[in-house]
C-alpha cells in the first residue's frame, strides 16, 4: 500500500470515526460555538458563485480565480513566496470561508485599520504581506504585483455584499476562548493529548507529512511550520483554531482543556526566527510585548531560551523589505 493511499485511509478512518460517534451516538461531540445575539453573519460566496456572477468581467473573473487558486495552492510559490510547508488554506479553511476559521473575507471590509501587531495604519495588502512574512515564513509579493492583485481580489470578492466596518462578525478571527491561558495549563498534558490525537497526522517530531514531495499535512514546528512571528504562536490563538478545526474532521471534539494545553506543548517546540528579531530573543519580546506576551517565546523550557537564535529555515533572509514602519507625523 503506497503513503498516499495509507493517510488517505487514515484520514478516512478519523472523519468516519467523528461522524458515527460524535454525530450520532453523542450528537454533543462536535461543537462550535454559537454566535452571539447581534453578531453580522456573512455567507461568502462559493467558487461556483465565481465562475456563475454574470457581473464579473472575464478578466477579473480570472484575476479573482487566480487569487484564489494562490490561496488554496501558495506552495506553488515555494521558494518564492512560501519557504515552509504552509499555505494560505492550512488555517484559512474552507477555502477562506469557514467561520472559526479565520474567515478572510473581514479583512477587506475592516481595513484600513490600526494594528497593534505594527503599531500603524494597515491596508489589505499589508495583512497579506503580514501573513507571508509569518505564518509562511516567506517573501511576500510586491505592493501592487500582478500576484498580489490577484490574491487581493479573492478576498474583496469573498466580501462581496458584506457591510463594510461593521466589526461585531460572526465567527470571526481565532479567540473563541479569549487570550488568557488558564492556570493549571499543562505542557506534559498537551504533549499527552498531542501524541493522542495530532501526530498520526503531524508527526511525532511535528514535521507532518509529504507524499511525492507534496504536503500533505503541514509541519506544526521546525524548520518547516510558522515562525516565531506568526500568529499562530499566540497560545490562545493556536488553542482556539485547535478546539474549533482539529482533529480534522471533529472540531470541537477536545475539551477547552486538552485544546488550551496542546497549544502550550506545540507553540514550546522551536521553529525559524521572528522576523523582527533583534539578535536577543528575550529583547525582542519585550520589545513586541503587546503580541509576545501571548507566546512562549523568549522563555526558558528545559534550561533553554525559546527563539535564540539566528535559524530562518530555508528562507535566505530573516526580515523582508515590506514589513516596514509607518507614520503620518
Amino acid at each position: 500500500m503506497n503513503a498516499l493511499k495509507k493517510i488517505t485511509i487514515a484520514v478516512g478512518t478519523v472523519a468516519i470515526t467523528g461522524f458515527s460517534v460524535g454525530a450520532l451516538a453523542q450528537p454533543h461531540g462536535v461543537i462550535l460555538p454559537a454566535f452571539k445575539e447581534g453578531q453580522y453573519v456573512h455567507k461568502a460566496p462559493t467558487v461556483d458563485d465565481i465562475n456563475a456572477d454574470k457581473s464579473l468581467h472575464p478578466e477579473l473573473r480570472k484575476v479573482i480565480l487566480k487569487g484564489r487558486d494562490m490561496f488554496m495552492d501558495t506552495q506553488k510559490y515555494r521558494g518564492k513566496y512560501v519557504f515552509n510547508d504552509m499555505s494560505c488554506k492550512s488555517c484559512h479553511m474552507g477555502e477562506g470561508r469557514m467561520a472559526w476559521s479565520g474567515p478572510v473575507w473581514p479583512a477587506a471590509t475592516t481595513l484600513p485599520d490600526f494594528r497593534g501587531k505594527n503599531g500603524h495604519v494597515n491596508s489589505l495588502e499589508e495583512r497579506i504581506v503580514g501573513c507571508f512574512s509569518f505564518s509562511m515564513n516567506g517573501i511576500p509579493p510586491a505592493y501592487g504585483s500582478d500576484d498580489m492583485l490577484a490574491i487581493t481580489s479573492y478576498h474583496q470578492y469573498m466580501a462581496k455584499g458584506a457591510k463594510v466596518y461593521d466589526s461585531n462578525i460572526a465567527g470571526r478571527g481565532f479567540n473563541s476562548l479569549g487570550n488568557q491561558m488558564p492556570k493549571d495549563i499543562s505542557y506534559e498534558k498537551g504533549q499527552q493529548v498531542y501524541t493522542e490525537n495530532c501526530q498520526v497526522c503531524h508527526g511525532a517530531d511535528g514535521a507532518g507529512k509529504k507524499v511525492d514531495g507534496k504536503v500533505v499535512f503541514p509541519a506544526l514546528w521546525g524548520d518547516n511550520s510558522y515562525n516565531w512571528g506568526a500568529g499562530m504562536i499566540r497560545v490562545f490563538t493556536a488553542a482556539s483554531f485547535i478546539k474549533n478545526n482539529m482533529p480534522l474532521g471533529q472540531p470541537g471534539r477536545l475539551s477547552d482543556k486538552e485544546a488550551w494545553d496542546v497549544a502550550l506543548y506545540i507553540n514550546s517546540q522551536e521553529r525559524p526566527q521572528d522576523p523582527r528579531y533583534t539578535g536577543n530573543a528575550k529583547e525582542t519580546r519585550e520589545k513586541f510585548l503587546n503580541f509576545h506576551k501571548f507566546s512562549m517565546y523568549g522563555t526558558e523550557r528545559n534550561g533553554k531560551i525559546l527563539g535564540q537564535h539566528d535559524n530562518t529555515g530555508s528562507k535566505p533572509i530573516l526580515k523582508p523589505e515590506l514589513l516596514r514602519p509607518r507614520s503620518f507625523e
